[in-house]
């Protein structure tokens, strides 16, 4: 039997911010959602694309005369790309001699996939780490997503699973017996709100986590909740509250940690090399006063307010 093949966008190793330990992440292509704060605008689409990074371009055209469809075109603002038409083939990254431009998603089999995650085994055991799928949404890619989890646990390395809940609950039925523990986003709890910022409604979402609490009564899984805290959207008060009392009534006891993840702006670049505009360019990080009274309002709604947890960078502000 062959084995079944995914498309993804990279590993992180070392990372320590995607469940307990160290731990490597693999960042899966697609994504149902449509969030306008989305910090990685790579992996919205299930499609190969390319980025372009403007320094490092020499201006040879090699690009140019690589693209069987003839798609690129030099301009005074630099690489021209017709990226409705672009089938991310990308024979002209592989043209270009400065690594100008990256072809963003390749195909990979689970057996080539187990063979890069087992090369950080002794970082997983040594701190309690181990694999997280992220993305994207590993849950567009069930079958992929299935087999890998199931080879990891096959080879004793723990799994996680990063997803934002708009899937089939049989497909959560397919990867909680091979996962570890669940980081589930929730963002916004009125469901107009949520779909005016994410392109979709929640209740599919909400669904999926109290299917969740059942599936826990007879699956070992750990729950966590990842809430991003984004100015003028999930950041406010009600938002908070809402979720905080969502979590005590209709969770309790089921979540061991409320994340509280701090608005990131680092991926404003990323649009840029893929041609984009972002809502959120100009919209700064968070200070840390900001930030502890998101904090504050969280556990203050929540039943069990030693679970919330607020992460991530914030702003330096100068004294008055």
């Amino acid at each position: 039997m062959s084995s079944p093949t995914g498309r993804i966008l990279h590993l992180q190793r070392l990372s320590t911010e995607d469940g307990p330990g160290i731990r490597t992440t693999v960042f899966f292509k697609g994504c149902p959602l449509r969030c306008a704060w989305c910090h990685n605008p790579e992996s919205l689409s299930r499609e190969a694309q390319i980025q372009w990074f403007a320094a490092r371009c020499l201006g040879c055209e090699s690009c140019l005369a690589a693209c069987p469809e003839h798609l690129l075109k030099r301009t005074e603002a630099g690489l021209e790309i017709d990226r409705a038409r672009c089938n991310g083939c990308g024979l002209c990254a592989e043209a270009c001699p400065a690594g100008a431009i990256e072809l963003l998603g390749r195909t990979v089999t689970v057996d080539e996939l187990l063979g890069e995650l087992r090369k950080d085994r002794a970082y997983y055991a040594a701190s309690g780490g181990g694999v997280t799928l992220s993305g994207g949404e590993p849950t567009l890619q069930a079958e992929f997503a299935e087999a890998l989890l199931r080879g990891l646990k096959d080879e004793g390395i723990s799994t996680a699973l990063d997803t934002c809940g708009l899937c089939s609950a049989e497909t959560l039925d397919r990867l909680l017996p091979f996962t570890d523990l669940v980081l589930y986003d929730l963002k916004l709890f009125d469901a107009d709100l949520h779909r005016q910022h994410t392109g979709s409604a929640n209740g599919r979402i909400l669904d999926n986590l109290q299917h969740l609490r059942e599936m826990q009564s007879r699956l070992p899984f750990r729950l966590w909740m990842r809430t991003p805290l984004i100015p003028g959207a999930s950041a406010t008060r009600e938002n908070l509250g809402a979720l905080g009392k969502y979590l005590g009534e209709q969770l309790d006891g089921c979540v061991e940690r409320w994340e509280l993840c701090a608005f990131n702006n680092l991926c404003r670049e990323q649009y840029t090399r893929l041609g984009l505009e972002w809502a959120y360019a100009r919209t700064p990080l968070m200070s840390a006063l900001e930030l502890a009274e998101c904090e504050q309002i969280a556990k203050t709604a929540c039943r069990h307010p030693e679970i919330v947890i607020a992460t991530g960078a914030t702003r330096l502000v100068a004294p008055s």
